[in-house]
């Protein structure tokens, strides 16, 4: 049976240095006098925790364990995952930070708007909360994500996109702001006011935006996929942010050889547009940082094989070779990390590893 330890520890000291500043809030929103000082342990219950804050990003410190073994992760809002399953002994304590982005809608931006402030759920084997302290952050780094159903915060099991479980992988100070949207093409995205038109505005110097968007370009002409990545990358940039092209991850269509080199598998459209190698072409041209996702993700699957990799994929729950299942979303999540530390587009220090 899980446990859910809500004994706050009287010597606690984790107040220390946690002076609020006020939060990074979407334009529109102001920081009420509440959200000024640090929020702690009575706003949890019955492994819930909820913070009546308006939007921005926020630090948030804990401190797990209990007097037995425990095992504890963090998720929140949309089901993201924001802290990997962490062991425990019997009376130890250990800290751990993150940064979380609270916006509305919480998850998809043309989805429901989800409830307001942040809400965090503790998982894992055996979760135990000894503390817990949410501020606004005052110096975190943003990664916006924009791209697709492969990429989004997935509002129902089983599925979930890698951006869902990237924040996993980040220590306090960045944040990961997942835009991406189910079914979206390079067309839509820029043509939604509430996508392209709605995350270009909160960029700023300094940002991140990975772009991971080809999945539903299948009627899309090669001069207009181009133009439209184009369009993002000079998007991002005339805002002062950092653009990052990402090629899509590989479908799980196998050739009898038991390769994926097939254009269902490669995403090559019906018109005979290569998505990753346009993607691959227009960050060469433009000396954008290129996160070959594609070339990864069909190195893996190949490696595991047909019955292995199904795994990853939905396919056992819904004969699904396109989207991925929490375990796939995680690992792909966890290639994306390997770039970022790579490419030095995100110090190692920030990273989970």
């Amino acid at each position: 049976m899980r446990r859910f330890n809500l004994a706050v520890l009287a010597a606690l000291t984790l107040s220390a240095g946690l002076t609020a500043a006020p939060a990074q809030a979407q334009p529109g929103h102001h920081t009420p006098a509440g959200a000024r000082h640090a929020l702690g342990i009575d706003h949890c219950a019955a492994g819930v925790c909820h913070f009546d804050v308006p939007p921005g990003t926020y630090d948030v410190r804990v401190l797990l364990g209990g007097d037995d073994a425990s095992s504890t992760a963090v998720t929140g809002e949309t089901r993201r995952s924001l802290l990997p399953e962490t062991p425990a002994a019997p009376g130890e304590r250990i800290a751990r930070s993150f940064t979380v982005d609270v916006r509305t809608p919480e998850g998809e931006p043309t989805g429901p708007d989800g409830s307001p402030g942040l809400d965090l759920v503790l998982g894992g084997a055996a979760p135990a909360l000894a503390d817990i302290r949410v501020t606004p952050a005052r110096h975190a780094r943003q990664i916006f994500l924009v791209g697709d159903s492969t990429v989004c915060d997935q509002p129902g099991a089983p599925y979930s996109g890698w951006g869902q479980q990237l924040p996993q992988y980040l220590r306090a100070g960045v944040s990961v702001a997942n835009y991406a949207d189910s079914g979206e093409s390079t067309v839509s995205y820029l043509g939604n006011p509430q996508l392209w038109g709605t995350v270009r505005p909160l960029i700023r110097p300094g940002d991140l935006v990975l772009i991971q968007l080809a999945h539903n370009d299948k009627t899309t002409d090669e001069p207009t996929y181009r133009t439209n990545l184009e369009s993002l990358v000079d998007g991002v940039r005339a805002q002062g942010g950092r653009p990052v092209l990402v090629t899509p991850i590989v479908r799980r269509w196998f050739n009898a050889d038991g390769t994926l080199d097939n254009d269902t598998a490669l995403l090559v459209n019906g018109l005979g547009v290569n998505h990753p190698a346009v993607i691959r072409s227009v960050a060469a041209e433009r000396g954008v940082p290129l996160i070959d996702l594609t070339a990864r993700t069909k190195a893996l699957v190949e490696s595991l094989g047909v019955e292995a990799s199904k795994s990853i994929y939905l396919y056992n729950e819904n004969k699904d070779n396109t989207h991925t299942s929490v375990h796939g979303a995680t690992v792909y999540a966890g290639l994306v990390r390997d770039e970022l530390i790579a490419l030095r587009l995100v110090p190692a220090a920030l990273v989970r590893v």
